[in-house]
């Protein structure tokens, strides 16, 4: 390379990180131009933020202070209710000040924390319903050996791994994308922060270094999937081999609700995601420009699947009501105890 390619190529650097260096905010997708919708958006998800509060809030008050709860089942849907919270915590409040005052911005701090709880909540929501297949398998094809293969130290280790391995992949995923350099403008083609709408804003080919970190959260992703996909093979046999057909209805009503929100959970998520940051293609353009998919979806994976878990796991348990109809508060020394099971 001659002298002056080396320099151009230093000075270029140089304005990329300068340009990253410069952003101190990030601007949001608004839900409406005009003040009626914007409130009207405020309305909708304080309703909605309220109800995932209140249903989710029940499960753990349910779970926590009721001692026939104090199962494997119910520790992880304790658990689950938790992720929930914490993930629509994380996205809807900031819609919600941004529709009622009728603003775009969200800090460099505060996108980066963003990111990090909302992939941190996510995954670990992820490797608890791998987990929650796995008891369905031992319960169903495995009973005699329930209390052993899932006992209270064994649960508290697949928590503790699926906590940790979150907070580890939210950490490098969310370290590694604000050390790109940003040079394509602050603004974000969505309502909250994400990292393929970061990627979208960093320099040519310099997301190529978050590849790594994309293989291998392939391979997780993948990994869990085909996990869970081989229990649930195993439970329809064994199911199916039930000689008993009420033995056979029960056994089904306890795996299709769990079956229902990783199918939710997957389906929403791998479509909002499968899209490259890089691809442009028109056609491809139009569609999403007309049925604002990415939104749609988004919507759905962030704040619809944490209002209905609730209802498919728990509100229509005939234990879990049993627990709530006796009208049991939370208290501070019963939820510790659920904790440890």
């Amino acid at each position: 390379y001659s002298t002056s390619d080396i320099m151009s190529w230093e000075l270029g650097h140089e304005q990329h990180m300068s340009n990253s260096s410069s952003i101190t905010e990030f601007l949001l997708l608004p839900f409406a131009d005009t003040r009626e919708l914007q409130l009207l958006h405020f309305a909708l998800f304080l309703g909605i933020y309220l109800a995932a509060l209140l249903g989710n809030g029940l499960i753990l008050s349910a779970v926590a202070c009721d001692h026939r709860l104090h199962t494997p089942m119910y520790f992880f849907l304790f658990n689950l209710a938790l992720l929930d919270l914490g993930c629509i915590s994380t996205t809807v409040p900031k819609a919600m000040a941004n529709s009622l005052w009728d603003s775009r911005a969200i800090s460099y701090a505060g996108c980066a924390a963003q990111i990090f709880f909302f992939f941190f909540l996510m995954s670990a929501e992820y490797y608890f319903l791998t987990i929650m297949s796995y008891d369905r398998y031992v319960a169903i094809c495995k009973p005699l050996h329930y209390r052993t293969l899932l006992g209270s130290r064994a649960c508290a280790q697949m928590a503790a791994a699926a906590w940790g391995s979150g907070v580890l992949y939210a950490l490098l995923h969310t370290a590694n994308t604000f050390s790109l350099p940003l040079c394509r403008g602050n603004t974000l083609d969505q309502f909250f922060c994400e990292i393929p709408q970061i990627l979208k804003l960093s320099c040519a080919d310099s997301y190529l270094r978050e590849i790594g970190l994309l293989t291998f959260s392939v391979f997780v992703f993948w990994g869990c999937f085909l996990f869970i996909v081989l229990s649930y093979l195993q439970i329809f046999r064994a199911v199916l081999r039930m000689p008993s057909e009420q033995g056979r209805h029960k056994a089904f009503s306890t795996c299709l609700p769990h079956l229902a929100v990783v199918s939710l959970f997957l389906s929403t998520a791998f479509f909002a995601y499968l899209k490259p940051p890089s691809l442009s293609s028109p056609s491809l353009d139009l569609v999403v420009a007309v049925l604002q998919l990415n939104k749609v979806l988004s919507f759905f994976y962030t704040i619809l699947t944490p209002l209905v878990n609730p209802l498919i796991y728990s509100l229509r348990n005939r234990e879990v009501r049993e627990a709530l109809s006796k009208g049991q508060v939370p208290c501070t020394g019963c939820i510790f105890r659920s904790l440890c099971l």
